[in-house]
């Protein structure tokens, strides 16, 4: 036979596919459902990724900032100009405590001044106000817009005039919520939103005075229109940690532990559910090609008997792979595209997500490429073995192939296969770069690919190992057990059935869609907890000790407050040793040394509500010692870890106390505003002062203000309802999101299954002929496939399901969730995958049933 053309070579491909297009359906569904998880997973998650960015970014007003405690030094504002002459956006923000008073009455009253350049504050996000309007339109240089618990104490109303240091301002509106009101300072009083021009010209920024400084930065886009990237942000901070020193620099991933902790395990769940999507798509293609191929394998021995060299033949299964993959690939973009635009439409019932979603065409080729490229990848070992088929061999091929002992016969493998180790590690390469893309992460790419490696190795060696026992159980239990069970069982290691490659596949789809399951359900119960709706909105600050009754029975009395009240005692005190370096000496990171000199202690016996110990270990009740645990983040800034010694002085009592717990705070709790948790003995007989925190009634709030007011003027009311139901409503977002993504991810797996297992039908003809003609009745058939079915079903689930929670208990530590092995949740699985095997393997077989011996064999 002479040179075979490419064109040549496409016909016979194309002619063989349109015969055979029953056994193409396959391929080409694994790997269209493939690419549309992939690209409507991945296309939804990276726009809903990053609706979720601007929210947060919204929650604190900016893309950074940087808070200082004094006023920038000559050196310091000078880089900061420099970093405004390269683009990047900044507005200062300044805070300070001052009195204020009724101009009529000129009653003194404590209040919490930020001072905003309104034509720029904020960057994002608008300020809300109970009259509405923009602030730029209302803060004008001889305004003020104020809280309304400051309307309350003072009696006034809005358009009345107010006094700040010795200049009048007219109220001109009530400030309902702020977008940085979570980032801001928690100052005693109540808020007033005030001008730097009117500011300055109160004569409030007097030489010595104590006015914080907190500057928003709002990092340029792309000239191409592209959304601002991580990295850029990134850049930014470290350059102003660098250029400020003292500062406590955060960016908009910071600004509440919740939602930080939401759009991370979001984005690592999206991730994982896209790179699921890809190799659940692989093992289809994989299965169902190789069914094809080596239902081939007489049409190839006959080509080769006329001349055909193995070069030629590979390129026209070749070119049918590459046409198949365009095909479903094809196909499944179509799929993929109209899945990411109908997701935001099925979701609007349960949330309130924008629709504006455009088609990503990144998504769409990267889709395509992937799905061209694994089905080529994952077809290269059957392609390959074309070589060694030879003429005179088909007929034993089956007998030749499967007769050696596993062990045998992966050592046959490994030295006469050269070429498979190679396509192997081809496969790997390749998998590791596509999941390298999908992940935005080399580490993740490698660590994928490897651990998919290793994964498959031992599920094909469980598998084999299963096999194996079960051909023993049956040699001891032969003569005890029914004929169609004996047979069923058989079957599972008879020559030709490839029963450990289809464990080991079946093994990995069920593993990977139960582990999506698990640690979606994980993580998601976890963002409930932290979405409660009973969290505490209004926070208490100053409650003196001889109040703390009343004020906990006053909250017990209002209608408006929904859950029991937090309340946590406060002690004042300083650092002045860490580790037996002095205050003044130590090295801290973005911490001011002067913070040394005023911290909270607080007492607690049990780990307080929303708090997780991440090292070390806590105290147990009745604790003597003098031990202390702090959050992770002060920790670091610090310079301590478990093991270090503080210590601290509180009136004329010094202590040295030992590190024995690093813990996270999800800042929803009243304990969270504290930094630093001794044992109750440690702090007994010290001055005390509460704070507290309550769930109220984002609509009542100002009743329980005025109440409280009345009642103990001295307590201070922070309400940041507003702000922390924007958080909530996020944070169910990023839930409900994750569910319906898990769902599709697990259908498209599930049908992917049901593909890769309705691809080995054709494997069933030759032994459904033979037993025909022996006199096998369809009942008899029926019952041995059955059995087959059901326990290739029950073990492939065993084996992945057994994975998956290893996995899931790997993953979900690494995100910092709780793992609960769930046992309804396990047998449901176990005995789905069977039923599913079962209805499958029948769905796609059961005319082979009804055709006649005499018709089979002609086809064949």
């Amino acid at each position: 036979m002479g040179a075979l053309s490419y064109r040549s070579a496409a016909k016979i491909a194309a002619r063989e596919m349109h015969s055979s297009r029953g056994k193409f359906f396959f391929v080409i569904l694994s790997v269209a459902i493939g690419v549309a998880a992939l690209t409507g997973v991945r296309g939804f998650s990276s726009s809903f990724r990053a609706s979720l960015l601007n929210r947060a970014r919204s929650i604190m007003a900016a893309d950074l900032s940087a808070r200082m405690f004094s006023q920038p030094t000559p050196e310091e504002q000078k880089g900061l100009d420099e970093i405004a002459a390269s683009g990047v956006e900044i507005t200062p923000v300044t805070e300070l405590l001052s009195m204020a008073s009724a101009a009529k009455t000129l009653d003194p009253l404590l209040v919490s001044m930020k001072a905003v350049d309104p034509s720029m504050y904020p960057f994002y996000g608008e300020v809300e106000l109970a009259q509405g309007g923009r602030l730029s339109a209302v803060l004008m240089p001889d305004t003020v817009v104020v809280a309304d618990d400051l309307l309350v104490r003072l009696n006034l109303k809005v358009g009345d005039e107010l006094k700040i240091g010795t200049k009048l301002f007219r109220i001109a509106s009530v400030v309902v919520n702020e977008p940085d009101r979570l980032s801001g300072n928690f100052a005693a009083g109540p808020r007033v939103l005030i001008t730097r021009e009117g500011l300055e010209a109160s004569g409030l920024l007097a030489p010595g005075s104590h006015a914080g400084q907190r500057y928003l930065f709002k990092v340029p886009r792309p000239r191409s229109g592209a959304l601002i990237s991580d990295a850029a942000v990134a850049d930014l901070k470290a350059r102003l940690e660098k250029l400020l020193p003292e500062a406590q620099i955060i960016d908009y991933r910071e600004t509440n532990p919740a939602l930080t902790q939401g759009l991370d395990r979001a984005t690592s769940l999206l991730s994982l559910m896209s790179l699921v999507a890809l190799v659940l798509g692989a093992i289809g293609v994989a299965m169902a090609m190789r069914a094809h191929l080596q239902q081939r394998l007489d049409t190839i021995a006959i080509m080769k008997s006329l001349g055909a060299r193995s070069g030629q033949i590979m390129k026209i299964y070749l070119l049918q792979t590459l046409l198949l993959g365009l095909v479903g690939g094809l196909l499944g973009v179509a799929l993929g595209v109209g899945v990411q635009l109908a997701f935001p439409y099925l979701l609007a019932k349960l949330i309130n997500v924008d629709t504006d979603f455009h088609i990503q065409m990144v998504t769409v080729v990267t889709g395509l490429v992937a799905g061209i490229l694994t089905t080529l990848l994952f077809t290269l070992p059957p392609l390959l073995d074309i070589r060694g088929v030879r003429p005179i061999l088909i007929l034993r091929r089956a007998v030749e192939d499967n007769d050696d002992p596993f062990v045998t016969a992966i050592r046959r493998k490994i030295t006469k296969n050269l070429a498979q180790i190679g396509a192997a590690v081809l496969i790997l390469l390749g998998l590791a770069a596509i999941a390298t893309t999908l992940s935005d992460s080399a580490v993740v790419g490698r660590v994928f690919s490897l651990g998919l490696v290793a994964v498959l190795g031992v599920l094909l060696g469980a598998s084999a190992a299963v096999l194996a026992g079960l051909k023993y159980f049956l040699s001891k239990t032969r003569p005890h057990l029914p004929s169609s069970l004996r047979h069923g069982l058989a079957n599972l290691y008879r020559p030709g059935n490839p029963s450990a490659a289809l464990l080991a596949a079946l093994g990995m789809g069920v593993m990977q869609i139960m582990t999506v399951y698990l640690v979606q359900q994980a993580v998601v119960t976890e963002l409930h907890i932290s979405a409660a709706p009973n969290l505490p909105n209004v926070f208490l600050i100053d409650i003196a000790n001889n109040e703390v009754d009343g004020v906990r029975a006053l909250l017990k009395g209002e209608h408006s407050v929904t859950a029991a009240p937090e309340l946590l005692p406060v002690v004042s005190s300083r650092i002045i040793n860490i580790d037996g370096v002095p205050a003044d000496q130590a090295k801290l990171k973005n911490f001011p040394k002067r913070m040394l000199r005023s911290i909270n202690l607080t007492w607690s016996d049990d780990v307080p509500p929303g708090t997780k110990t991440m090292e070390g270990s806590w105290w147990g009740a009745g604790e003597r010692g003098v031990v202390v645990a702090l959050d992770e983040r002060q920790a670091e800034r610090l310079g301590v870890k478990v093991g270090s010694h503080i210590t601290f002085a509180a009136q004329d009592k010094q202590m040295v106390a030992t590190v024995v717990a690093l813990t996270k705070s999800d800042g929803q709790h009243a304990y969270s505003r504290a930094e630093f948790v001794l044992p109750p003995t440690a702090l007994a007989g010290l001055p005390v002062v509460w704070y507290g925190g309550v769930h109220a009634d984002p609509a009542h709030v100002g009743d329980l203000q005025r109440a409280l007011y009345k009642a103990y003027p001295t307590v201070t009311v922070i309400n940041v309802a507003q702000a922390l139901e924007t958080v909530r409503a996020v944070v169910i977002q990023i839930t409900y999101v994750i569910q319906f993504l898990a769902a599709f991810s697990i259908f498209a797996g599930i049908v992917i299954l049901a593909s890769s297992i309705a691809g080995t039908r054709y494997r069933r003809i030759r032994e459904v002929v033979v037993l025909k003609t022996l006199g096998a009745t369809r009942a008899r058939i029926a019952t041995v496939f059955s059995i087959e079915f059901a326990v290739l079903g029950l073990v492939a689930g065993f084996v992945g399901i057994a994975f998956a929670n290893v996995i899931a208990k790997v993953l979900l530590n690494r995100l910092t969730v709780a793992y609960h092995f769930q046992w309804m949740w396990t047998l449901g699985a176990l005995l789905g995958t069977a039923a599913l095997t079962v209805v499958t393997g029948w769905a796609a077989s059961h005319r082979i049933l009804g055709q006649k011996p005499l018709e089979v064999l002609r086809e064949e």
